[in-house]
């Protein structure tokens, strides 16, 4: 299953938690939580799409010595042209999560203005194994990030594009195109695309069992009921 309309249907309400739960009940106990080093940038941060993968790796090219009027000539001309390109973007669909492999060599290939630009395409959001950067314009921006580190690194002369709609690894998870990402405060969780209706089962199975444990104590307490504790 890989309809975004479908998966919304069975994992609104799901928490990262609950969809480990659901991996765990039909065996896949190592698979699918990605490393706790790769978080969300700002609090509140939520994804559940199908993946959009796309694949950096580090460059063979150094930039040659040039006045800065001819280092914005290759930058804008070659780098972005031909090196950190985005053809990836013509495939995004609504509700896509695009997920990056990225070479952890300190660059922020993640910021304000391309985040922004995979909003405005459809995606939910983009999780990443490298860096972001602009930060405070990001967290404004409440495009769900999730990344293994803040850098201000730009990425000429240190990455570049090489391929997407491919599998990759993203912190020690395999990802392939179309899997389930989810992602909370928990973290990210992948959940393989021939397992999404059987895990959404018994994640919801637990999740219920949760919600109704915590809401008697919240009315022994006398506390409000939240959206957390509604069952029904």
């Amino acid at each position: 299953m890989t309809d975004y309309t479908e998966i919304e249907k069975l994992y609104a309400g799901l928490r990262v938690s609950d969809v480990r739960d659901g991996m765990d009940w039909i065996g896949l106990f190592s698979k699918g939580s990605v490393h706790r080093d790769i978080r969300p940038l700002y609090e509140g941060a939520r994804l559940c799409g199908p993946a959009l993968t796309v694949r950096l790796v580090a460059t063979h090219e150094q930039a040659p010595p040039m006045t800065p009027d001819e280092y914005t000539a290759w930058a804008y001309e070659h780098w972005y042209g031909s090196k950190h390109i985005s053809p990836y973007k013509a495939d995004i669909t609504r509700g896509d999560v695009v997920v990056i492999e990225a070479p952890d060599l300190g660059v922020g290939q993640l910021g304000s203005n391309n985040t922004l630009a995979f909003k405005t395409l459809g995606a939910q959001g983009v999780v990443s194994s490298g860096g972001v950067r602009d930060v405070d314009e990001c967290r404004l921006q409440k495009v769900p990030v999730f990344a293994q580190f803040i850098s201000q690194t730009m990425t000429q002369g240190r990455i570049e594009y090489l391929e997407h709609g491919v599998a990759v690894t993203i912190g020690g998870q395999r990802v392939n195109p179309r899997d389930l990402v989810v992602g909370d405060g928990d973290g990210v969780i992948v959940v393989p695309h021939e397992h999404i209706e059987e895990v959404a089962k018994y994640a919801w199975q637990e999740a219920l069992n949760d919600k109704r444990g915590r809401r008697k104590m919240y009315e022994q307490l006398g506390w409000a009921l939240d959206e957390t504790v509604q069952v029904d």
